[in-house]
């Protein structure tokens, strides 16, 4: 067990006073909790889990854009009248876990002040929202004109007006990032207020998708409410609301159970890197995470890590932090395809968890720091988690994984008309890491982030692109009994001046790590061809570059590493890697000591035997 600390970190009692339980109290609550027999309490959680299914896909097929439609970045789910979340849609985790803040940031300004018929827009991320271009729309929940919870989903927004189209990181402060929506009605009584919709839509450069977009949410929420509304109907808001509070008591008893397995201690990430904050090029920047187990507890502390920075290369601490550690310590504990089959995604998964990160650090920057480009260091935090168990469970986590979300957002003007915007978003894949059992995937969007890629047909249909190359990196795999995941490599094409923005970050100089002897993971890049046959490296974050008709971009994610002593890999395994082309023959031998036959479509086992037994990696 590593007892190592930093000397600015948390006592434990100060973790344990941060402990806040979400129970309401017994004089608050509205209606009478019963007893629901089982059976009904599997109908009820059943729906509940439907319902939220139901809300996404409806959102799925009406959104407009590409980045909501296709990469299904978004989020729904049915919240108590206290913010309490009662169930969640299978969408993109940092969407789905955010949902309460949002709740939270509108309870702030309306303090329960609602009628039938009103739908809440907000996007403010120091009032809960996971950065500003993460629309949230809440419709408040009544049954017999009584209040009694709320439906709500996020996504993502092509553009709100910021400085650059799409995403911009070298941005002074909140104000450059875009228009800011502070939990307005624009439903109000079920009346439409439209001079803020006129506003709001008039200063962004796709009012088209994004009035678009918000419709579909509007109709989501609304979806949920009716969903909701008729399962109080059928059932009784006693009934409901018990077996609710019941799922919710149910997910923190087998959250604490699952922590309480895990041997009490201090356990320490080895510190990372972010590459830079998007203007101070080269200059580092770390990441500390410490994850504290008391007995059926768990507090995340970091930090250590870096203080705020001056462009938008900052995490809003309520909306993006506190979900991200909520999802890494559900995945790692109660993993759905094990032992958390069962368990809800609901309030009570928070219950047990705290977490805690020093205000004017990246990771709780203060007002008005900018917070949208805060993709990359968000997806780190559950890959130090899993570094930080590694020790304890190392039979459950994984090896380093790319843990960075390279989005791209590309934007020009409409060849026929100067004055109308094209703005698209496109999340290239990084790879997993290797665990126990199993290589890591390959090409995929990981962790916190999650998000499908968009079709490269999509692209070329919707904008002046044509993609040139799609497929695995020619890198090697990261070594291991069970090999690192490959990142994709794309190139495109541009047929017209196109602007591009981009927040991720390479790992350059702090790649995935390998776990018990396995390699570690190769970084990314990001490679800019002229026409003329000039070649010039970017940096992983750019705010409004310009490129020309002809010019190729080139995004390179990044590979996760290897599990395990390379030398220890199935010898099929390691024939199988050479006829998939992922290594040659001779990578085969000096790597993993694998000697293959002539034809070199099989493994010589004697061979191969004596080769390991030699331990000559030289070849």
């Amino acid at each position: 067990m590593n007892k190592a600390t930093s000397p600015d970190s948390l006592t434990l009692d100060q973790l344990r006073q941060m402990s806040i339980s979400t129970a309401v109290p017994v004089e608050n609550v509205f209606w009478q909790r019963v007893e629901v027999d089982p059976v009904l309490l599997q109908v009820i959680g059943g729906a509940l889990k439907t319902m939220a299914s139901e809300m996404a896909q409806l959102l799925f097929r009406m959104a407009y854009s590409s980045i909501m439609r296709e990469s299904q970045d978004i989020g729904a789910g049915i919240l108590d009248l206290y913010g309490r979340q009662l169930c969640e849609s299978d969408s993109t985790p940092m969407h789905c876990g955010s949902l309460p803040a949002y709740v939270r940031g509108v309870e702030r300004k309306h303090s329960s002040n609602y009628a039938p018929g009103d739908v809440i827009l907000h996007n403010h991320p120091y009032y809960g929202a996971s950065h500003a271009p993460d629309y949230g729309v809440i419709v408040p929940i009544f049954v017999d004109e009584v209040h009694i919870g709320f439906a709500g989903c996020t996504g993502h927004m092509v553009d709100i007006g910021s400085a650059h189209p799409g995403f911009s990181v070298d941005v002074p402060d909140l104000f450059a990032e875009g228009v800011l929506v502070n939990a307005a009605k624009i439903y109000d009584s079920g009346v439409l207020n439209q001079p803020l919709w006129d506003h709001i839509m008039e200063n962004v450069r796709t009012p088209e998708a994004n009035s678009g977009d918000v419709e579909a949410m509007i109709a989501c929420c609304q979806l949920g409410a009716r969903r909701f509304g008729e399962l109080v109907e059928r059932y009784g808001l006693d009934c409901v609301m018990s077996a609710s509070e019941s799922w919710m008591d149910y997910a923190e008893q087998r959250m604490r159970q699952r922590i309480s397995a895990v041997p009490d201690g201090v356990y320490k990430a080895p510190n990372g890197w972010l590459e830079d904050d998007g203007k101070n090029f080269g200059v580092k920047l770390p990441i500390a995470t410490r994850v504290v187990v008391d007995g059926d507890c768990l507090h995340v502390d970091l930090t250590g890590s870096s203080k705020q920075v001056e462009t938008g290369f900052n995490c809003p601490y309520e909306g993006s932090v506190l979900p991200t550690v909520n999802f890494a310590i559900r995945t790692l504990l109660l993993d759905e395809a094990l032992e958390g089959g069962d368990v809800p995604q609901n309030d009570g998964i928070f219950r047990p968890i705290t977490v805690y990160a020093p205000k004017g650090s990246i990771f709780n920057p203060e007002f008005p720091h900018g917070c949208e480009a805060r993709f990359a260091q968000i997806n780190r935090i559950p890959d130090q988690v899993l570094q930080a168990f590694a020790e304890v469970m190392p039979d459950k986590v994984t090896a380093g994984n790319s843990a960075s979300v390279s989005a791209i957002a590309y934007s020009g003007v409409l060849a026929d008309d100067a004055s109308q915007y094209w703005v698209l978003i496109e999340v290239n894949e990084g790879s997993y890491g290797a665990r126990c059992g199993m290589d890591g995937i390959d090409a995929i969007d990981n962790l916190m982030a999650n998000t499908r890629n968009n079709p490269i047909e999509e692209m070329e249909l919707s904008a002046p692109v044509v993609c040139e190359r799609y497929e695995l990196r020619d890198e090697a795999p990261a070594a291991g009994r069970w090999r690192g995941g490959l990142g994709s490599v794309k190139e495109w094409r541009f047929l017209q001046k196109t602007s591009i923005g981009s927040t991720g970050d390479h790992r350059s100089d702090d790649p995935p790590r390998g776990l018990l002897g396995g390699e570690n993971g190769v970084g990314g890049s990001m490679t800019k061809r002229t026409p003329d046959g000039k070649s010039e490296k970017l940096p992983a974050k750019v705010s409004g570059l310009r490129l020309e008709p002809g010019d190729v971009l080139q995004i390179a994610g990044i590979c996760g590493a290897g599990y395990g002593a390379p030398f220890e890999r199935d010898p099929q395994a390691v024939v199988a890697d050479v006829r998939d082309e992922l290594i040659d023959k001779s990578d085969a031998e000096s790597i993993y000591g694998v000697v293959l036959t002539a034809s070199g479509r099989e493994a010589d086992l004697t061979k191969t035997a004596a080769r390991r037994k030699s331990g000559n990696t030289d070849g």
